[in-house]
């Protein structure tokens, strides 16, 4: 089997309806799976998908898992040579996923690649980074980001010194859109599900590269994604009120505990 699809939904039914409406409309590789993870929503979106969508590996969970679960526990079930992980907000836009299976043929050497993501009315998203250090989570949390130096450094972060146009290796891609090589997560391993939401698609690019396998962002591959980050419009009550920020902060400290002391990967 050439592509496996992995949705992990968490009370959007109708979005993962859309999701898989505008990848039946790419037309997919022969005998292409789709396996959606529920993880426990609170909304009608189990019997919604298996009513409408039959032909899909449904997978409803007693709980929510956090994301990470989810997501290998879609893997353990996954039998194609390509994993094409998306999150329930993404539409497919024409030709993305053949451009971006083509381009894993031809680079054997790339484990993950991600897309452009663009926003539904065709402004780019920012989905390739650079790799996080603590002072990036305070300049982007904070109004320290407003300084010459947080801005310098938000700047890196998003890589705004890059077109966005052409292939190129990346630190980190976000996890809303992955093409994965079964192979290669078959030696990195699935996602650390000590990250129950957020930085779990930081760590497991930064594991790829610990591996050997590069981690790529193709602009060809083009995908709309209705992404929204309501806690950035005040950053400082967004952490004290929504529970969102404050699992990016928990999230976000793991990380750096787990990677004390050890280098950042070499990449290229």
């Amino acid at each position: 089997m050439k592509l496996s699809v992995i949705i992990v939904n968490y009370n959007s039914g109708a979005l993962v309806a859309s999701n898989i409406e505008s990848l039946y409309r790419e037309g997919l590789p022969s005998g292409t799976e789709i396996i959606v993870v529920d993880n426990n929503s609170a909304d009608d979106s189990v019997s919604f998908l298996r009513s409408d969508f039959p032909e899909i590996t449904l997978i409803a969970n007693e709980q929510n898992l956090g994301l990470a679960k989810a997501v290998n526990q879609a893997i353990a079930l996954a039998k194609g040579d390509f994993y094409l992980m998306l999150n329930p907000d993404i539409v497919v836009l024409p030709g993305a996923v053949k451009e971006i299976l083509s381009f894993m043929d031809k680079n054997p050497k790339v484990g993950l690649a991600g897309g452009k993501l663009l926003s539904p009315n065709g402004e780019l998203q920012h989905s390739c980074y650079r790799f996080y250090n603590p002072m990036t989570i305070l300049y982007r949390r904070t109004p320290l980001g407003h300084t010459a130096a947080g801005k310098r450094a938000v700047d890196s972060f998003l890589m705004r010194d890059y077109d966005h146009e052409t292939v190129r290796d990346v630190d980190w891609l976000m996890g809303s859109c992955y093409c994965l090589r079964a192979s290669a997560v078959d030696q990195v391993g699935g996602m650390d599900e000590r990250f129950f939401l957020y930085f779990e698609d930081v760590d497991w690019c930064r594991r790829f590269w610990e591996e050997g396998w590069r981690v790529t962002y193709v602009p060809q591959a083009q995908f709309s994604h209705f992404h929204q980050q309501s806690s950035r419009k005040n950053p400082i009550i967004g952490i004290l009120t929504n529970w969102t920020a404050r699992e990016h902060i928990r999230s976000a400290i793991k990380y750096f505990n787990k990677y004390q002391g050890k280098p950042l990967p070499h990449q290229g």
